[in-house]
């Protein structure tokens, strides 16, 4: 069987880099590490969300948003945030605008939502120590 560490990476296709570029870092605060061009064309930008998981920004992206919520394929990442009122209260400041207001979910932590300059759904999600992650944790002595 295979062992997996982690998820390293989600990659997007986006139709406009600098916007893309201006809510990820601009607005989120994630750090762009490096550039890939292929045949003298941008290819890919990393983001950095830590040093080992990152999002991977694709240019010319065709159609004029993601795929909506009940489309198969990619449906979200979420965003392991420490206090999820005070990220609201960021991303407001910053002009994001939640989609889904904070709420807690079936699993019993908090979330809210916004979407990227696409339409690419994120989730932001305050795990709770009462939460059924936290439970499965718990029980497995991590």
């Amino acid at each position: 069987m295979l062992t997996v560490s982690r998820i390293t990476h989600i990659a997007i296709k986006v139709t406009d880099v600098e916007a893309t570029l201006g809510f990820y870092v601009g607005k989120l605060g994630f750090e762009e590490m490096f550039r890939l061009e292929r045949d003298g064309r941008l290819w890919i930008i990393y983001l950095r969300l830590t040093d080992t998981q990152y999002l991977e920004i694709f240019p010319e992206g065709e159609g004029d948003r993601a795929p909506g919520a009940e489309a198969t394929g990619y449906n979200h990442m979420c965003l392991e945030v420490p206090d999820i009122n005070q990220a609201a209260k960021e991303l407001a400041a910053a002009g994001v605008e939640l989609f889904r207001p904070v709420v807690q979910g079936a699993d019993g932590n908090h979330q809210a939502w916004i979407q990227d300059p696409d339409g690419h759904r994120i989730e932001l999600m305050e795990m709770s120590p009462e939460g059924m992650q936290a439970e499965v944790i718990a029980r497995r002595g991590r």
